[in-house]
């Protein structure tokens, strides 16, 4: 799961990480910022939408680049799903696959409509697609691929002339005479590319394959200067000079295109160049902007803790009672009954209260369904000493008496315990930790009456617990 986006569900592409910790593919976090007004994280919402916060509001300044979980991604082994492929390796070399998988379909560039094999591409070409057309220069009709003459009453006859290996040749025994069929192809194909496709996709091969007619036209050279030194060698002239004075004119016309292309080759290597240091420069303008980001989102961190520790004390001090007396308000009874039975929330601890402005922090812990003795049958209501900032002045051990109520919501009928600290009991000592044993009533109200409808000890799912000290 961590390495899907949380909002396409697929892997996460240049993956950024929000203030509220989820992920998204880069691309995704953009969209929805810009087409939702205060976008809020959709995970957020899902996992639990009472906690959403303010680190949950999405905004592409809010975001940073997660380098350690695009590291693992690029490094996940995969292996291409395209039926008949065997490919297999990681993720960071799968786009690259994707793009040569000869087993993958893609559509003609013709624009026939077709979804063929990349390995049968070129046999599509030829024999199936309705938009490879030509034209008949005796009747002018035009030809499709799969109209070319298959018939045994016609004789094809392929010329293989090393400059035309494109162009073929058929007689036709009846209607037609001789037809010659063009098809549209990289002006290199004299010397070998077998590229073929629209005049936009022509020019587009044409300047991104340089290198790789650079090194047909050499071998073609090559193949000439042999050809050439076998001719002059062999019967001492027996080939004419007009011959020999072509085949050399053809080899300085290939000469000169393979100079112009060196040059262009040296242009784009200037250019590939130019663009690698920008992109360098670039790449360490984005790793300074990140790190700032970074420490920006490490002080934001802070401030958050800061405020929660703010609200927190805030929220003491409007619960703090500092005379002795407190009221406890339990909320959602029957949920943390539930939660209590089940031992995932076995007691609850109240707001800290003190005995006198300066006098002894205490504090109540309930157990609703009941502890030591009374577990299963009592709520059990037990007194915690804590740890106070004026703990070195108070005499001890504490010797107050302490009072327990469970107000009736009609009135009627409040439960009351009391009891004197133990003054030998480690409950009631100075403590030395943050809090000391609790000590109390295990037994200090039936659940059967806690539930029964004859007392409002639980009304709206809340009860009121008070306690006095002397």
């Amino acid at each position: 799961q961590k390495y899907l986006c949380s909002n396409c569900n697929n892997i996460l592409k240049k993956a950024l990480q929000t203030l509220c910790g989820h992920r998204y593919c880069s691309a995704c976090l953009f969209w929805i910022v810009r087409n939702n007004k205060n976008a809020v994280c959709q995970k957020c919402k899902e996992e639990d939408p009472s906690t959403l916060s303010e680190g949950s509001h999405l905004a592409e300044e809010r975001a940073f680049g997660d380098a350690a979980i695009n590291k693992e991604i690029s490094e996940l082994k995969v292996h291409c799903v395209t039926l008949g492929c065997s490919w297999s390796g990681i993720m960071k070399n799968f786009e690259e696959h994707q793009s040569l998988c000869e087993y993958a379909l893609i559509p003609c560039h013709t624009g026939c409509g077709h979804m063929v094999m990349r390995k049968k591409l070129a046999d599509h070409l030829e024999n199936g697609c309705v938009n490879n057309v030509t034209t008949c220069q005796k009747c002018k009709r035009s030809l499709s691929s799969s109209e070319y003459p298959r018939d045994s009453k016609y004789q094809k006859v392929a010329t293989l002339s090393p400059f035309q290996p494109s162009v073929s040749t058929f007689l036709f025994s009846e209607n037609h005479s001789t037809h010659v069929i063009n098809k549209d192809g990289c002006c290199f194909s004299e010397v070998g590319c077998s590229f073929r496709g629209s005049k936009e996709k022509i020019k587009e091969h044409e300047k991104t394959a340089v290198g790789a007619h650079m090194l047909l036209l050499l071998q073609h050279i090559k193949q000439l200067k042999a050809s050439l030194c076998a001719a002059a060698k062999a019967a001492n002239g027996s080939i004419p000079q007009s011959e020999l004075n072509v085949n050399e004119n053809k080899l300085h016309v290939f000469e000169n295109i393979v100079a112009v292309l060196n040059k262009e080759v040296e242009t784009s290597n200037l250019e590939i160049t130019a663009f690698r240091r920008q992109s360098e420069l670039d790449q360490n303008i984005i790793r300074g902007l990140e790190l700032k980001i970074a420490e920006l989102h490490r002080c934001l961190t802070q401030k958050d803790a800061g405020l929660s520790s703010l609200h927190k004390s805030l929220l003491f001090s409007e619960q703090a009672s500092y005379d002795g007396v407190f009221l406890w308000k339990i909320t959602d009874v029957g949920r943390k009954l539930q939660d209590s039975v089940t031992g995932r929330t076995v007691s609850l601890y109240s707001p800290a209260f003190y005995t006198a402005k300066y006098g002894y922090k205490v504090c109540l812990r309930v157990y609703l369904n009941g502890d030591g003795t009374g577990k299963g049958t009592h709520v059990s209501l037990f007194f915690v000493v804590m740890r106070g900032d004026y703990d070195a002045l108070l005499p001890w051990p504490f010797r107050h008496k302490v009072t327990f109520m469970l107000l009736d919501q009609n009135n009627r009928e409040h439960i009351i315990d009391a009891f004197r600290p133990d003054l030998t009991s480690a409950s009631f000592q100075r403590p030395v930790n943050d809090m000391n044993v609790a000590s109390g009533c295990p037994m200090f109200l039936p659940l059967s009456k806690l539930q029964s409808p004859k007392y409002a000890y639980v009304k709206e799912d809340t009860l009121f617990l008070k306690c006095i000290i002397e």
